[in-house]
């Protein structure tokens, strides 16, 4: 594609070049143009015009498909990242850089069809030159030498303001991101929010401007600097040069008609710098980003659906499983394990523990979004490794406390799934604000107890062996946490689902067949529920 563009361009540029003589003849030879010039201007003219058109064609769609490749495969790598990894790298880097950064990706390979048969006229426009008189030449080339020093010093002084830009500008998205997912804590402190807009937001929007403008003003001073050259050579020539050596008053014509026509092609090759340094700076941080998210590509994800019957679970087992991760505001390393459990088909077990004992980290590794520095995951037995983890994972239905609603039942394949959907609604109490119409909701925007109950709509239809619920019940009212407790969870067990539900409603404990303990890390207990888990309520 970019031969037979480039190609292209070229003609374009050796057609502008023939057109550019040919006016040039025709203004020196004025009453005696021949039927053959007449017919070599209007192909020329058609020439220029069909590989002009077919070389920004080309480009456009190269183009277009260079971006939408570029989007693919960071999505493609960012699936194939473990969990911990991403948590690591930060929604926000990865954010800027699937949407900012591919953006100016984006804007720079439209340029280039443009820029492309720009250059390829500039090229053409200093072969006639060159035909013309080559000592002029000459001295245009001592100029372009010149020109180009002081415009590289320039570019590349523009080139830094632009990198420390869009550092910025992943500090701008952590703040956009506190804004949006951090907006009652600022409106319920008045000091905080202060805080958040004058140090935080303006202060970044402030050094993201200033370093946006001093790049900009780089590439001004540039583009100034070329057109200043451009006319003090067409200066010399007017004026200086005919009172050195002796030129031909075809050759003058023809350089200054030349050269005051490469001025447009000249400014939009000059325009389109600023894009193209942009691009750069984005095009670094997309090949960091995709080499980071590559040498942590341990992780084999297919995109294909899954084939053959679903697995059974008749076990789950954690082996001397421990997992560690550090603390970066006190300094310290938090030691999950080692875990030794196993669950069975038709298990419901609770989870217990206070905040920071581990839990939510516990069902990560449990559900194979984690995977053990130590110790083993077996499923039936059978060790879990690096090639089967996503298989694994396809046991599970989880909903864990940070869970994410899609508007639509994607994944889910069945000719009566809208009727599956809308029964489910009904026990969930749903039916009257949510609607499913060929898989998609009708709304998501209900109270979180709402739509948490509309992610469980999500996982009773994906109907899979093991079910793991995250303090799923703490943003429901009264009677549906009892529902929950007492009728969703028993049906489950009743259905041969082994379910794992961490939670702090003590209330309920008597309803499990086994609760498992944890303290900071650390598998205190694991026993059927006795009297002293029990409400005291319940126990009197």
């Amino acid at each position: 594609m970019l031969v037979l563009t480039a190609l292209a361009a070229l003609l374009s540029g050796a057609c502008n070049a023939a057109l550019i003589a040919a006016v040039n003849s025709a203004l020196n030879n004025a009453g005696h143009l021949g039927t053959v010039m007449v017919i070599g201007f209007i192909a020329l003219l058609l020439g220029k015009v069909f590989t002009g058109y077919a070389s920004q064609v080309m480009l456009t769609r190269f183009s277009q498909s260079a971006i939408a490749r570029i989007r693919n495969e960071l999505v493609r790598k960012i699936l194939d990242v473990p969990l911990r990894t991403l948590e690591t790298i930060g929604a926000p880097n990865l954010l800027v850089t699937l949407t900012d950064d591919v953006v100016n990706i984006s804007i720079a390979l439209l340029a280039v069809p443009v820029t492309a048969v720009n250059l390829a006229i500039l090229a053409g426009g200093a072969a006639y030159l060159g035909y013309l008189n080559w000592h002029i030449f000459l001295l245009m080339g001592v100029f372009i030498l010149i020109g180009a020093l002081g415009y590289r010093f320039l570019l590349e002084r523009g080139h830094h303001f632009l990198m420390q830009a869009r550092e910025e500008e992943d500090q701008l998205f952590r703040f956009f991101r506190g804004l949006t997912e951090g907006i009652k804590e600022l409106k319920m402190h008045r000091e905080r929010r202060l805080t958040f807009l004058e140090d935080g937001v303006e202060a970044a929007t402030t050094r993201f401007q200033n370093n946006n403008v001093a790049a900009e003003h780089s590439f001004i001073i540039a583009q100034s600097w070329s057109h200043f050259l451009f006319f003090t050579l067409i200066g010399l020539l007017v004026l200086v040069m005919p009172t050195i050596a002796p030129v031909s008053k075809e050759s003058l014509t023809g350089y200054i008609i030349t050269i005051l026509y490469l001025m447009g092609p000249l400014a939009g090759v000059l325009s389109s710098i600023s894009a193209f340094s942009r691009a750069s700076v984005s095009l670094q941080k997309v090949e960091s980003m995709g080499m980071s998210l590559s040498e942590h590509s341990s992780e084999k994800a297919p995109i294909s659906p899954a084939t053959g019957t679903a697995v059974q679970v008749d076990t789950v087992e954690l082996v001397n499983v421990t997992h560690s991760y550090h603390h970066e505001k006190d300094d310290s390393q938090f030691v999950l394990g080692p875990i030794n459990l196993t669950f069975r088909t038709g298990d419901l077990v609770y989870l217990v523990g206070g905040n920071g004992s581990g839990k939510s980290t516990l069902a990560k590794i449990i559900c194979g979004l984690y995977q053990p520095e130590a110790g083993q995951i077996r499923l039936n037995g059978k060790v879990v490794t690096e090639k089967n983890r996503d298989d694994f994972r396809q046991c599970f239905s989880a909903i864990f406390s940070d869970f994410y609603l899609f508007d639509n039942l994607m994944g889910l394949q069945s000719a009566s799934l809208d009727t599956q959907a809308q029964e489910y609604l009904e026990q969930l109490h749903l039916s009257h604000k949510v609607k499913v119409v060929d898989g998609r909701l009708s709304t998501t925007a209900l109270s979180q107890g709402q739509r948490k109950r509309l992610a469980l709509l999500t996982a009773y239809l994906e109907d899979r062996p093991f079910y793991l619920f995250d303090e799923w019940a703490s943003d429901q009212d009264p009677i549906f946490k009892d529902i929950f407790y007492t009728r969703l969870l028993p049906d489950l067990k009743a259905r041969g689902k082994t379910v794992l539900v961490i939670t702090h409603d003590d209330k309920y404990f008597d309803l499990a067949d086994r609760i498992i303990k944890l303290d900071f890390g650390k598998l205190i207990s694991t026993e059927a529920p006795q009297p002293a888990f029990l409400a005291p309520a319940l126990v009197s």
